[in-house]
């Protein structure tokens, strides 16, 4: 079946009407734009009825104008820059409230991520984690913050973590060339796709370590080096590089961590929290709220 957008329209071409050759013409030169526009709005636009506009997305052999809107959206997303993100947020929000909509949106993306991850790919993932020898997670440029998060807590849970964000060649390869059969490269990705990642990713499968990628879809480069995959929807066409949805998967991968190793992970912590007692680690504000200021 042919998947891409503009493969469909020019083989279609010849079969449409004067109509939908405008559509087929508009979106061809202005998909950045159509991608984010109601049936309605486009039909408006090129000067054809909204019914129009959902025969054509029929036409194309998608189920409904929703999976067009798709399809133009995956087609966008290594492409727009900076300038055109603000453009589309603009026009997203126009006048409205600007704190309710970008929630909502990213509420939005959390459910679509609880629909489209496979339980069976996220089951494999924990058992690969809680077995590796070392765990490495590689993520640059905004993705850093999501590996330095996990990271942090797998390194309390297994003690064998290496994070990798660097976006040097040779740095990232000093990093790597230990890896093994025996460990796990957690890469995490979303557009525009990281080179780096999709390198890393390249390499830990050539030394044949298990591979797990936290991308947003099935058509991300870093799919097809990975065994499990683990989708959460982003939003690389806003302004800002949205990751709520990523953010919570990769909390539900650390507490699925725990609970696999729920005895072992309590005797860490209770370690920790003496350890974190013994030298003062946190303030002990919380602690002493029963007294009375006035006997202090």
């Amino acid at each position: 079946m042919i998947k891409h957008l503009l493969t469909r329209i020019e083989l279609k071409m010849n079969t449409f009407s004067k109509g939908q050759k405008r559509i087929a013409k508009y979106i061809e030169e202005h998909y950045d734009k159509a991608a984010y526009m109601t049936a309605f709005r486009l039909g408006e636009i090129v000067g054809v009825s909204e019914s129009t506009v959902v025969r054509f997305a029929s036409e194309l052999g998608y189920n409904g104008y929703p999976a067009l809107q798709k399809a133009m959206q995956e087609m966008i997303k290594e492409k727009l820059t900076s300038v055109q993100r603000i453009e589309v947020t603009e026009n997203r929000i126009g006048d409205g409230d600007i704190l309710t909509s970008v929630l909502n949106q990213d509420i939005e993306k959390i459910r679509r991520t609880i629909d489209e991850v496979s339980r069976e790919d996220f089951e494999k993932a924990i058992s690969s984690i809680s077995n590796a020898g070392n765990i490495y997670v590689v993520a640059v440029r905004s993705t850093s913050a999501l590996a330095g998060f996990l990271g942090y807590y797998l390194e309390l849970i297994f003690g064998n973590v290496r994070i990798i964000n660097t976006s040097s060649k040779s740095g990232m390869y000093e990093q790597l060339f230990r890896i093994s059969e025996k460990d796990v490269m957690i890469g995490i990705s979303f557009p525009r796709y990281s080179t780096t990642a999709v390198e890393a990713m390249q390499f830990a499968r050539e030394r044949n370590a298990d591979v797990i990628a936290i991308t947003d879809s099935m058509v991300s480069p870093l799919v097809e080096c990975a065994d499990s995959v683990l989708i959460a929807r982003s939003d690389m066409a806003s302004v800002v590089d949205s990751l709520v949805a990523p953010l919570s998967l990769i909390n539900a991968v650390i507490v699925a961590c725990v609970l696999k190793q729920k005895d072992k992970v309590v005797e860490t912590f209770r370690q920790l929290e003496e350890v974190w007692t013994t030298q003062s680690v946190y303030t002990r504000q919380d602690v002493e709220v029963t007294e009375d200021p006035k006997n202090v």
